[in-house]
């Protein structure tokens, strides 16, 4: 519904997919928890009408964490 909550969603599901990956997969998504710098970034994508995305993976398995303003077509 906001900016905002999209980022709160973002960081949830960031946790509970590094949750489940191994040491060395996980670190891109535990550096990604603590970037505040990027959390910036991605609220001004958002706020700006963009979409963010957000990757992570393992050795079998992508996942893609997209969000992106109401309206906005992906």
């Amino acid at each position: 519904m906001s900016p905002r909550l999209a980022l709160r969603w973002l960081q949830k599901r960031t946790r509970d997919i590094t949750d489940q990956l191994d040491a060395p997969y996980a670190q891109p998504g535990l550096h990604w928890l603590t970037d505040e710098a990027e959390h910036e970034r991605a609220l001004a994508y958002m706020t700006g009408g963009t979409g963010y995305q957000l990757t992570l993976y393992d050795e079998s398995t992508h996942y893609v964490l997209l969000a992106y303003p109401v309206g906005v077509k992906s």
